[in-house]
């Protein structure tokens, strides 16, 4: 019991900034979406038009959530609350992986198994601290929407929602560690299953059954595949259901006794899948900097390119469904303008549309496969590896912009599964062979957004090292609520505009191009100034 009080103490104050970041952010997340929504919906009317709309449009509830009613209380949790799931998901599965598999690679978990602590009790404290990381989220979450001006018990049951899905996910983190050789790849698959759960539950919510006053839904099966559709069942502010709380924590005790028995029956260090034997010799790839740096990075970037895949496969199967659904439905403008909400906007085709707002989601996955390419680059440094290899004749300048090249092929392998991907089941729905190249036209809009986070992360990286993970990771998530969701839930113009996925170009009707220009500009600009700057400081280790 005395190393177990220690090793989470260690944790939480290892942690405090990270986590004092994710409560906040989640929290006023919450809040400033309330106070919009209450801003821009404020009539009975207005949101009973959101929900019409919502449930014609199978894509708003994929994207959004399950309807269920007109109250501003009922519209809140509608609108926020699978994104602020997630955001616990993934805040979890981080978690995780970094007291855990992290910590095995780094050699420091070995050491703690030398002492009294043995093996199991960190992974205990691991536990306890991603147990309390949550709590806080649901707290801050159950506070913010009361000083919104929503129902207090409704407030902590929608905060428990969120909390109970980022339990569930922080015993996957610790499932995946137990699989994976490396952090790296903990993280990766960890963050695709909660990106896949999202999607899951999505697809369950949008062939759910409407019910007869035509603004509540009752999902479909797929909805109880995903912690995050068991938390939407949970219906805060409406029937204040408590016990789907009990799947999270139940699925997550399942899970957590079979990381126990895995991590009885394998060595510290090693992995359930472990990595295949490499050759005897490098091969010719591997003999300059650019080739290790693909190497390192090509498992994260094949993940990130089969999460592109998959939501083309969204966008161009479900393209032509809706558009044949509601070509002649009299409310066709104010479903463009909730389409606009999901992504820019635009004029053309609903098909057109539709697939340019779908393929926002599409440059989040770029933008992040960009971040990772950022964040592998603080961990080579803080794992002392940059160091190894910058005593050979490798310079720094080099050393880092063949890690941004690297970058910009992951972004545009990305792009480009997503594009083939969307416009190949766009066909196979009925659409026009033209379809192929407008998918191809709004996956290459992304490509903006995508490099000026890869450029000005790098800079973050070079500027402040020791924070550049957290910044990294913030930034993107900020960057996509506000660019994505900004729009339908009334968030002002000034702040909406601060998001790099609000200016990126819009390829329904006349194309306007003047903020991709920009941004790739200040990509350009970033990236040359981190290289400038990379020459003039010390390496940071951690």
């Amino acid at each position: 019991m005395k190393t177990f009080g220690v090793l989470l103490r260690q944790r939480l104050r290892r942690d405090r900034w990270q986590l004092v970041i994710w409560v906040l952010v989640i929290g006023l997340l919450a809040l400033f979406s309330e106070a919009s929504l209450k801003n821009t919906y404020g009539t009975a009317a207005s949101r009973l038009e959101v929900m019409h709309l919502a449930i014609a449009n199978p894509a708003i509830v994929v994207i959004r959530g399950l309807p269920q009613g007109t109250t501003l209380a009922a519209l809140t949790f509608f609108e926020i609350y699978t994104f602020l799931a997630l955001l616990a998901g993934l805040m979890s599965t981080f978690l995780a992986v970094r007291h855990t598999r992290a910590e095995e690679e780094s050699g420091r978990a070995e050491l703690l198994a030398a002492t009294e602590a043995a093996r199991i009790t960190p992974t205990v404290a691991t536990i306890a601290h991603g147990v309390i990381a949550n709590i806080l989220v649901a707290l801050a979450l159950g506070l913010a929407f009361i000083a919104g001006g929503l129902p207090a018990y409704g407030s902590f049951v929608a905060g428990a929602a969120v909390g109970g899905a980022g339990i569930a996910f922080l015993a996957v983190g610790l499932f995946t560690s137990q699989l994976m050789s490396t952090s790296r790849g903990a993280n990766g698959l960890a963050a695709a299953i909660v990106v896949l759960a999202y999607f899951v539950r999505g697809i369950g919510d949008s062939i759910g059954t409407v019910k007869p006053d035509g603004v509540h839904m009752t999902s479909g099966w797929p909805t109880w595949l995903s912690p995050i559709g068991w938390g939407e069942q949970m219906d805060a502010w409406g029937s204040d259901n408590w016990w789907p709380l009990l799947l999270d924590l139940a699925f997550a005790a399942a899970v957590v006794a079979v990381v126990f028995v895995l991590q009885s029956q394998r060595d510290t260090g090693a992995s359930l899948l472990a990595e295949r034997s490499g050759r005897a010799d490098a091969g010719r790839a591997l003999n300059g900097p650019l080739g290790l740096a693909w190497r390192l990075q090509w498992p994260t970037v094949l993940g990130w390119a089969a999460g592109g895949a998959a939501t083309g496969v969204l966008a161009g199967s479900l393209g032509s469904i809706l558009s044949s659904s509601i070509s002649n439905d009299p409310t066709l403008a104010s479903m463009r303008k909730a389409l606009a909400g999901i992504g820019s906007g635009g004029s053309g085709s609903l098909t057109q549309i539709f697939i340019s707002a779908i393929f926002a989601i599409v440059g989040v996955l770029s933008a992040a496969c960009a971040t990772q390419v950022v964040v592998r680059l603080r961990q080579e440094e803080a794992g002392g590896t940059a160091e190894v290899l910058l005593a050979t004749p490798l310079s720094r300048v080099r050393w880092l912009l063949e890690f941004m090249l690297v970058g910009l092929i992951a972004v545009v392998i990305v792009l480009a599964a997503a594009g083939l991907a969307s416009g190949l089941s766009a066909v196979a729905a009925g659409d026009p062979s033209s379809m192929i190249g407008n998918s191809f036209a709004a996956a290459a809009a992304q490509l903006p957004v995508s490099l000026i986070y890869l450029g000005v992360l790098s800079l973050v990286f070079v500027v402040l090292p020791n924070w550049s993970i957290v910044i990294a990771w913030a930034t993107l998530g900020l960057g996509a609520f506000i660019g994505i969701f900004g729009a339908f839930v009334g968030i002002p113009d000034w702040i909406h505009q601060l998001s790099p996925f609000t200016h990126t170009p819009v390829v329904t009707g006349t194309v306007d191009w003047s903020g991709g220009i920009w941004m790739i500009a200040i990509a350009i600009v970033a990236t040359l100034a981190a290289a400038a700057l990379i020459r003039r400081r010390d390496f940071a280790i951690a």
